[in-house]
């Protein structure tokens, strides 16, 4: 651990309005606080790295909060009045743990005469100061193979409280001391062990929340300048982990779960989530765990885990014995300490099913209730949920349905608002570009020069800070077009037997769509948002269906026919351009294939355009 060569002093000390009597401690004629902040090129350690050697140096580390008390009055110095001779003690108990009060009035006249005078103490006249403990545990990436992540208590006090809550990462400076038991009876039972903690002295957060972040002018003209551009939305999105080939879609998908919806609150206390719900499923090396590695690391309050390695108490809320007050106290799982973020859970599948249950709650009503120990209450979880399961037989099997490929219930599926089905199909030009992007990686050490602008996290964090601000609004002449896509999707399902669409998936077209919208920096949804989430939702639905025998064709193919079943059902040869354009977004035709499509047919003089775009005529 390195330790902190120089000692600044912070604070300047302010005058009292009345003059300071020489028999008042000099912790309560002190109004400043006195704090030691170490240079800035000293770099954070971890709390494996603190040692008995850096016991009494201020020392400068990086950890997660996992635990924080509440705010208690300290007391730092007792005033007594004694009822004899009126006199003011003053006991300064700043630099102790605990202390014993005065029995009798120690002044001058009572000494004098014998009197041993009773005191009482005077709260109003005591000096108190905030007091708070954390619980700081080591950071994933600090952590070797095989060993568990250490924490140490810290001690805040005065400004330095309320800082910070769990779930924040955070560099902290502090005095490394020992804690000495003043119980003989708990000190002679511990022996010469001495537990240690940490006097905080500067708190800093390393991922800050969206509404804390700083925005100067030069980025928000940068972001002002992307939200007018036509492809800000895919510009984003390949932002997404750049080091990852392909995956279009899915990165798509992950831009807009960090977005968001709109969390609406309605007047009967009925709350309606915004959080986004994603699951991503297929074949083992498709860059599952890298993706979600890549969003707890863009997210501010992101935390990564597995599901093999998470219990129930540890995705939810454990409870713990404060070791200052001895009260049980809740502390904080993965799902909790994600509130407000994103929680991702890779091998999703392999959880137990005890386990597995403690998720249902927390995926639709974003809360979660504890029972235990005397200790009734409900936790925020406002988090989205993004999962990464594999299949039961290790690769997907194409003649099996998806309840008999992927080890989940229909119950807890039915709470994603997209699933992807990831799958290493071979084909020789998508295999010769990953394997040249992989080559390149290993031999360069470092991405292949891409061929668009990659936007950095801070500026991805700053266009989705300023995009959250927004509430946007779904205006009543699309509902109607939300509605009769919901009806016709439902009707399609059973006519295909894939299942009935529940009434959540119309909530996903609603959240993705009020998502566009925000990276859009609108107040407002428009179509185009509604058919773009509407192309996502169809998108991963289809790719699960694999075994319902509907045959795969060529994109360009689909959109003909869909062009011509649009011209039979209105036996007419003219064809209105945005109304079809819509309807090959609805059924997951990408906006390229279809343009692909109208300009080779034209070529082929199969149909014609007209000029500005608005007709298509069939030859």
């Amino acid at each position: 651990m390195e330790h902190v060569p120089g000692l600044l002093i912070n604070g300047l000390e302010q005058q009292q309005g009345h003059s300071s009597n020489g028999s008042l401690p000099l912790s309560l004629r002190r109004w400043h606080e006195v704090r030691l902040l170490p240079p800035t090129k000293v770099v954070a350690g971890s709390v494996r790295e603190l040692k008995a050697a850096s016991i009494g140096r201020l020392v400068k580390i990086c950890g997660i909060v996992t635990r924080a008390s509440d705010v208690r009055p300290l007391a730092e110095v007792i005033t007594y009045t004694c009822e004899t001779c009126g006199h003011d003690s003053y006991h300064d108990v700043s630099n102790q743990k605990s202390f014993l009060p005065l029995s009798h009035c120690t002044s001058q006249p009572c000494v004098a005469n014998k009197m041993m005078g009773r005191i009482f103490p005077q709260t109003r006249s005591s000096k108190f100061t905030k007091y708070q403990e954390l619980r700081i545990q080591e950071l994933p990436s600090h952590v070797p193979v095989g060993h568990v992540p250490r924490s140490i208590a810290v001690h805040c006090r005065g400004e330095l409280t309320r800082r910070c809550i769990p779930g924040d990462t955070i560099v902290l400076s502090g005095v490394f001391l020992p804690q000495y038991h003043s119980c003989q009876f708990t000190a002679l039972r511990r022996g010469l062990n001495t537990d240690t903690f940490l006097e905080a002295m500067a708190i800093d957060k390393v991922k800050k929340n969206y509404f804390e972040l700083e925005v100067n002018s030069e980025v928000d003209d940068q972001i002002d300048e992307l939200a007018n551009s036509r492809d800000a939305y895919s510009r984003l999105a390949r932002s997404i982990a750049p080091e990852i080939f392909g995956h279009e879609d899915v990165k798509k998908a992950l831009l807009l779960q960090l977005v968001g919806g709109v969390t609406r609150a309605l007047v009967d206390g009925v709350r309606i989530r915004g959080d986004i719900n994603i699951c991503l499923m297929g074949d083992p090396g498709v860059a599952k765990s890298q993706l979600l590695k890549s969003i707890a690391a863009t997210s501010p309050r992101g935390i990564y885990t597995t599901g093999k390695g998470s219990s129930g108490v540890g995705l939810t809320a454990a409870v713990v014995r404060d070791t200052s007050t001895s009260e049980t106290s809740l502390e904080g799982g993965a799902l909790v300490l994600a509130d407000c973020g994103v929680c991702c859970i890779d091998e999703f599948d392999k959880m137990d099913e005890y386990d597995r249950t403690a998720i249902h709650e927390v995926m639709e009503q974003q809360t979660v209730s504890i029972a235990k120990a005397g200790i009734t209450t409900t936790l925020n979880a406002r988090t989205a949920v993004l999962a990464a399961a594999n299949p039961v037989y290790g690769r997907y099997v194409r003649g099996k349905t998806m309840a008999e490929n992927i080890n989940l219930p229909n119950s807890l599926l039915s709470r994603f608002d997209l699933m992807f089905l990831l799958l290493d199909t071979p084909e020789i030009e998508g295999d010769v570009a990953l394997a040249r992007h992989v080559t390149h990686v290993h031999s360069h050490l470092s991405n292949p020069k891409l061929n668009f602008l990659v936007f950095g996290a801070d500026f991805l964090a700053q266009y989705i800070a300023q995009a959250r601000q927004f509430e946007p609004l779904v205006p009543r002449n699309l509902s109607s077009t939300i509605i009769e896509t919901y009806v016709a999707w439902r009707q399609r399902s059973v006519e295909i037997e894939q299942g009935s669409m529940t009434p959540r998936q119309l909530l996903s077209i609603l959240r993705l769509a009020q998502a566009l919208a925000r990276l859009r920096l609108d107040s407002q949804v428009c179509q185009d948002d509604v058919s773009e989430a509407c192309r996502l939702s169809q998108t991963s639905k289809t790719a699960l269906y694999l075994d319902c025998s509907i045959v795969s064709e060529d994109a360009k193919s689909a959109a003909f026919n869909l062009l011509c079943n649009c011209a039979n059902e209105g036996n007419t040869r003219t064809l209105n351009y945005s109304q079809v354009k819509s309807a090959a977004i609805k059924q997951a035709i990408r906006e390229d294939d279809f343009l692909a499509m109208l300009q080779e047919y034209e070529e082929l003089g199969i149909l014609y355009i007209n000029a500005d775009h608005t007709a298509i005529q069939l030859c």
